[in-house]
């Protein structure tokens, strides 16, 4: 069953078309949307989450769900890790005597408690990263978005970001993600949706597109970000 759907929706700048027309059904529980450099991946994700207007088209939620975003480079306001967290839960109206409790144990769930009074500009990225994961799990939401979410990170802090993400998604949250590293999405992505010149050329099972990949673009993609 779909919980957001996408109606030929379109993303125009100027007369540069960044987006064309998608149409889509999402069901799946984790979604990597895929392509080569430039495809429109991360501005299709924007227009999901409502970050970008559509220029043209709709975007179509059968069901209100609550959403968040992390970003490949995540803002750090400048305090603590745990004023950080602490602070999207205020933004969202959470009472002020619930708000430390949740902040903490976000941050104990992605590992970072021992660092919770550090202040989070100081943190390395991975730890950085960390921290804007938890400031969205704080907030329960039914649907994440991620934004390359370790395209700046060593091997190490990448596997970390992986744990997190598939235990947010255990808990029952949505995930919906851009990634350049094919093996990622390999790991975490049920769905695939692979697009190029803003145009959407394959929505499939993970294994599939990864196994029999449907269209000459998805099959030379595959090839040239294979090693």
């Amino acid at each position: 069953m779909a919980w957001l759907e996408l109606d030929r929706l379109g993303l125009t700048e100027g007369s540069v078309r960044i987006i064309d027309a998608i149409s889509l059904k999402v069901g799946a529980g984790r979604t990597a949307i895929l392509g080569p450099n430039g495809a429109g991946k991360s501005s299709l994700l924007r227009l999901m989450h409502g970050l970008l207007r559509p220029s043209h088209g709709h975007l179509i939620w059968p069901q209100v769900l609550s959403q968040g975003m992390v970003f490949q480079r995540p803002v750090m306001l400048r305090t603590t890790a745990l004023a950080n967290v602490e602070y999207g839960l205020k933004l969202s109206g959470v009472s002020a005597q619930k708000r430390r409790a949740r902040a903490a144990a976000a941050l104990a769930r992605v590992g970072m408690a021992e660092l919770a009074l550090r202040p989070a500009r100081r943190l390395s990225g991975g730890e950085q990263q960390r921290v804007a994961l938890a400031r969205a799990w704080a907030l329960e939401p039914e649907v994440l978005f991620l934004d390359e979410p370790t395209a700046s990170l060593d091997p190490a802090s990448s596997r970390e970001v992986e744990r997190i993400i598939h235990e947010i998604a255990a808990g029952g949250t949505r995930i919906v993600m851009t990634t350049h590293n094919l093996g990622q999405a390999r790991r975490i992505a049920e769905e695939v949706i692979f697009i190029d010149g803003g145009r959407m050329l394959e929505q499939t099972p993970a294994t599939t597109f990864f196994q029999q990949p449907q269209t000459v673009a998805a099959r030379g993609f595959l090839q040239e970000e294979t090693p």
